[in-house]
């Protein structure tokens, strides 16, 4: 699994938060979250064998309605929780296109929880000081790489409470 931070030059506009390269789940090519600078960002962590793994549709219905405002969602595959998503990256990939169509970026498969969650996760718990509980648990973080707010795997993806959150932060500019 290869994590790390940007050079000082690519993190310098970039957030603390967004300072990290993750692999792209379908090719596993590092990707660095400092490209989502400035987007309002809602990070779940997923799974494909979950009660809760329909949120894929919700999860893709946000996103195709505001990323042309500047949104996006990040999708970090987890087998943390009743070993729910034990496929290898090639194979989370293909479900995920093949059963929810999901277009918004998606990540490598790794740990959300514990001392082997990734650092992104790492640090998410610490800002908020909740910890995912389940799959499909959400962080909501504004156009500044700050963490707003957190949402349970029940709270639905379309629910009023993220969707109204989301459209707020839309219509604030970043600093």
């Amino acid at each position: 699994m290869i994590w790390g931070s940007q050079t000082a030059n690519a993190a310098s506009s970039c957030s603390p938060l967004l300072s990290q390269t993750f692999l792209r789940l379908q090719d596993e090519v590092p990707q660095s979250l400092c490209q989502y600078q400035g987007k309002v960002i809602l990070v779940v962590n997923t799974a494909s064998f979950c009660g809760f793994t329909s949120q894929y549709e919700g999860l893709e219905k946000i996103y195709a309605k505001y990323k042309d405002q500047g949104f996006v969602v990040l999708g970090f595959p987890s087998n943390d929780f009743g070993q729910q998503e034990p496929g290898s990256n090639k194979e989370i990939a293909d479900f995920c296109k093949n059963t929810y169509d999901v277009k918004f970026p998606m990540f490598a498969k790794s740990s959300v929880t514990g001392s082997n969650a990734n650092p992104l996760f790492k640090m998410l718990i610490a800002k908020t000081g909740t910890t995912p509980k389940w799959n499909f648990y959400k962080y909501l973080i504004d156009r500044n790489g700050k963490v707003v707010d957190s949402y349970g795997s029940m709270t639905k993806p379309t629910s009023g409470s993220i969707t109204s959150e989301i459209e707020k932060l839309l219509g604030e500019k970043s600093q």
